[in-house]
This record gives C-alpha cells, sequence and structure tokens, in this order.
C-alpha cells in the first residue's frame, strides 16, 4: 500500500485478495485507529503473485524487514520481541525479562519470543504458584515482605529455602529447555486442585498461566529446530503432476523452481540439491536472532502443516556426494503422497 508521495506504507498478504482490500475501507467504525489512519493514507496498490501461500508469508516478512513500512512497525513494534535470561553464576539467580541478547555475558537466554506480555503472563505465574517472588531486592539475609504474606519462600534469608529455590530455578531452566515438564505439570495440579475447591477464580488464573508457558515452549521448539541448520527438500503440490520445490536451510528459502513430473531429471535434481546445501554455510550454534524468528516460525508451521511433504538431508551426503543415495530420496519424496519427515 502506497500513500500520496508512492513511499509503502504497509505490506501484507492475501489468499482473497478482493476480499482483504474490502476489508479496509467496509464497516470503518469498527477499525481500530491504526487502520483508519493507513486507510486515509492509501493512494495506490502494488501487487505480488506468488504461486504458493508460504512464498507469501516469507516474502511478506523479508519485504516489511527490507522496507520498513510505517504502519507495519506502528503495529508490531521490535520491543515486543522478549528474551528469558537466567544467571546461574549469582548466589541468587533470578528469572529476568530483556529485549536484548548478549552472547558474552555467560548468562542463559530462551527465545525471542515475539509476545512480551504472554512472557510476562508466564514468567509470573511460575514465580507466583512456587513462591519466589521476593521483594528483597538487596537480599541481604533478611526475610522480606512477601515472605509474610505468603508470596515468598524465605531464599531471601538464606538457609534451606535458598536450596529449594535453586532446586526449583533448576526445573525452570529445564522446562524451557524442553527436558522437563515438572512445573507445568505442577502447575496444573494445582488449577485442578483449585477447580475441585470451587476456586474458578484461581483455576482460571492458572489456566492463563499455563497457556503462556505452552506459547513459550512450542516458540521454543521452533527456535530449536531452525538452529539445528537442516538441509530440508520440500514438495508442494500445484497440480496433478507439477509441484514446487523449495530448498531451505535455517529460516531462509535458497532456491526454489515448479517442476513437471513429466520432464524430471532427478540426477539433475539430486545435483541442484547438493549444490545450492554444499554453498550454503550457517555458523553452527548460531541462535537466532529477533529479524529471523518470524521467517523461522513460518517455515516450521508450514513443514508440519499438510500443505506439503519434506524430506532432511544429511550433511555427510553431500560432502561425501552421495549421489544416487540422494537421487533415491528425492524419487521417493516425489512419489509419496503422505508427509515424510527424516
Amino acid at each position: 500500500m502506497k500513500d500520496s508521495l508512492g513511499s509503502i506504507i504497509y505490506v501484507g498478504k492475501a489468499k482473497n485478495l478482493k476480499r482483504r482490500v474490502q476489508s479496509y475501507f467496509q464497516q470503518s467504525k469498527a477499525h481500530p485507529q491504526k487502520i483508519i489512519k493507513l486507510v486515509s493514507n492509501i493512494r495506490d496498490f502494488d501487487i505480488l503473485l506468488t504461486d504458493t501461500e508460504f512464498e507469501a508469508f516469507m516474502l511478506e516478512c523479508k519485504l516489511i524487514r527490507e522496507i520498513k513500512p510505517l504502519f507495519n512497525k506502528m503495529m508490531k513494534s521490535p520491543q515486543s520481541y522478549t528474551y528469558v535470561v537466567i544467571d546461574k553464576d549469582r548466589k541468587y539467580p533470578d528469572i529476568e525479562i530483556t529485549n536484548h541478547r548478549d552472547e558474552q555475558d555467560g548468562r542463559l537466554y530462551f527465545g525471542p519470543f515475539p509476545s512480551k506480555a504472554r512472557v510476562e503472563t508466564a514468567i509470573i505465574g511460575i514465580k507466583e504458584a512456587y513462591k519466589i517472588l521476593c521483594s528483597n531486592s538487596k537480599r541481604q539475609n533478611s526475610l522480606c515482605l512477601n515472605h509474610s504474606i505468603g508470596l515468598c519462600i524465605g531464599m531471601c534469608g538464606g538457609g534451606t529455602a535458598l536450596q529449594e529455590y535453586h532446586d526449583i530455578i533448576e526445573d525452570i531452566i529445564a522446562l524451557l529447555n524442553g527436558d522437563s515438564m515438572k512445573v507445568l505439570d505442577d502447575m496444573k495440579q494445582k488449577m485442578d486442585n483449585a477447580a475441585v475447591d470451587f476456586d474458578f477464580e484461581t483455576a482460571a488464573r492458572y489456566r492463563d498461566r499455563i497457556d503462556a508457558i505452552q506459547f513459550l515452549l512450542r516458540k521454543e521448539k521452533v527456535i530449536e529446530f531452525t538452529e539445528e541448520n537442516k538441509n530440508i527438500v520440500v514438495l508442494e503440490n500445484l497440480a496433478e503432476d507439477t509441484f514446487k520445490l523449495f530448498l531451505i536451510k535455517r529460516n531462509e528459502i535458497l532456491f526454489s523452481k515448479i517442476v513437471t513430473i513429466d520432464n524430471l531429471e532427478v540426477n539433475q535434481l539430486g545435483r541442484i540439491i547438493s549444490t545450492t546445501f554444499i554453498n550454503t554455510n550457517f555458523p553452527a550454534g548460531c541462535y537466532v536472532k529477533r529479524d529471523e524468528i518470524d521467517e523461522a516460525q513460518i517455515i516450521y508451521n508450514y513443514l508440519k502443516s499438510s500443505h506439503c511433504r519434506y524430506r532432511t538431508i544429511p550433511d555427510h551426503w553431500i560432502r561425501n556426494q552421495n549421489g544416487k543415495t540422494l537421487e533415491k530420496a528425492v524419487t521417493k519424496l516425489i512419489y509419496k503422497k503422505q508427509t515424510v519427515t527424516k
């Protein structure tokens, strides 16, 4: 969408373009102020057509990041991307929230998460459930006010409560790493107990916190999958004998092409796959940054959907130039109707 000066002020995608555009100009009284202001500035449209909805999602992300249109920025602030950070080396390691990640400070980071509000709900919920909402910022072996009202186990006073606190922190780290669901199970039990006691307000509060925690865990799965730097071959059917081929690594589409089975040369396809991946190098262990998370989420959701089938290609197949093995895997993927994972 462009203004009177020809500047791009908003980028969006639509499966049904007519319906999407009409939605901006109909029932305008129900629109939020940002949409009303956007519509008042629209003077022209540019349309880019893609072969698949997946490509439209990815193109939308790419254009927003490169152009930084005014109304896209207004609707999603970079400050909404949040990390959970824990400093295990401190005597009283706390769970904090930050908008920036520093790989050199030795702390544990989880994220980025695209909703600061959901992160805050999850962290406060965990602290309240485990009674680690300490109000003593200095923690000089003196019990805080929250301890007297039952919101703090008393780790601020040291002793066995401090060791219990460290154990709780380890459980929280295990939860965020996906190694243990103990924290989530404990909160579900507390929710069930509250419901049994007809304390529905407390049960609802636990439900909202559990939803927020599950949101964090889903995002962590996306991040973990992306950071594994898999070589991914994806096929999406466009017609009975025609499909779109995508070669994906990390959060990028490296190559795409419409392929027809009638004139398909599997050995040529194998060479394209091998050459594309061998010439692409992402540093091992490189964490997902804030400007990568949206595309990583789109790719992850796409691969888990029913719209495509995919296969991960091991690095050693490419390094050792196992052409026949690669060709067999690609042939099987092409003619197999259900999703192939790995």
